[in-house]
């Protein structure tokens, strides 16, 4: 109840308010930009909740994204399942996926969590060249349904979902078992000793971040009405969901939706400049990280304190 109080609780309510009402003023362009923005601070989100307080740094956050997106793609084309339906066997698809990686992945210390979750990417890549015929191979697949034709039904149906990922992770950051994940991401020796079960919470907070991954990633294919490597799976989007984590603070959840948005919006904005887009963005993006190691929102939040 202290967090509806707090100062962070109605920025971020009015920050929503706003957002829902722009469909009334804005252009259908940045409209679709921010609906795809929406989507990948879920993908921000959910990475923040394994790295921030678990302290595992997943390399590889596209293998669950894509196992969510194509698992329902698949559905939807080759089944004729509905939506809904496909989603949820999206996000079941991650979870379960996310369950047979972490497991024996946990097991192992130092940067080789981090390499394994990133072959697995590379494998789920030639998985999806090799059974072309389902999958669609390197071009991709087109999905026969989709959430809406309407540009800001899309919007909407993107910013409820972002708000409630964005309500339920940050509840979860906040409570005892994010409380447990913390402290053993910070000293897994130390919590083990105080009697946590270290393991088990972090394959737990790979599941939760894998159901969310997945369900995002599903969505999302259902908005773009197809799934293709370039938009789930490549190396580069999990590159760019890490750096959105970091960029709008680590540990803060908010602070990824906040990161993932920015960057979406500020390549395309910085789009006409052609290859200097990429370049200054990364810039941006690594003086925040080097001189505000604690992401933007994370320096405004302490800033706060301090004054």
């Amino acid at each position: 109840m202290a967090f509806l109080r707090s100062r962070l609780f109605w920025i971020a309510a009015a920050v929503v308010v706003v957002a829902a009402l722009l469909p009334f003023w804005v252009s259908i362009y940045l409209l679709s930009v921010l609906t795809a923005a929406y989507y990948f601070g879920v993908f921000a989100m959910a990475w923040d909740l394994l790295f921030g307080f678990a302290g595992e740094v997943n390399f590889g956050p596209t293998f669950l994204i894509g196992l969510g997106a194509y698992t329902a793609a698949i559905l939807n084309s080759t089944a004729g399942l509905p939506i809904p339906v496909c989603v949820v066997a999206g996000a079941l698809a991650a979870v379960a996926g996310g369950i047979l990686l972490a497991v024996p992945a946990l097991r192992l210390r130092g940067p080789y969590f981090g390499l394994v979750t990133l072959v697995a990417v590379l494998l789920l890549q030639n998985f999806v060249v090799i059974f072309a015929s389902v999958t669609g191979g390197e071009i991709g697949m087109t999905v026969p349904d989709v959430l809406s034709i309407d540009a800001s039904v899309n919007y909407w149906y993107a910013l409820a979902f972002l708000v409630v990922c964005a309500a339920l992770l940050f509840g979860l950051s906040r409570s005892a078992v994010g409380l447990i994940l913390q402290a053993s991401g910070q000293d897994a020796v130390e919590a083990a000793a105080l009697g946590f079960n270290v393991t088990k919470h972090k394959v737990a907070a790979f599941c939760v971040s894998a159901l969310f991954s997945g369900t995002a990633g599903a969505m999302l294919i259902f908005y773009m009405g197809t799934a293709s490597v370039d938009t789930v799976v490549d190396i580069a989007i999990g590159v760019q969901i890490i750096i959105a984590a970091v960029l709008g603070g680590r540990r803060t959840i908010l602070g990824a939706a906040f990161g993932a948005v920015f960057l979406i919006v500020a390549n395309e904005f910085l789009r006409p400049l052609g290859q200097l887009n990429t370049f200054v963005v990364a810039a941006i993006a690594l003086a925040v990280i080097l001189f505000f190691p604690e992401g933007l929102l994370g320096y405004a939040l302490h800033r706060g304190e301090r004054e």
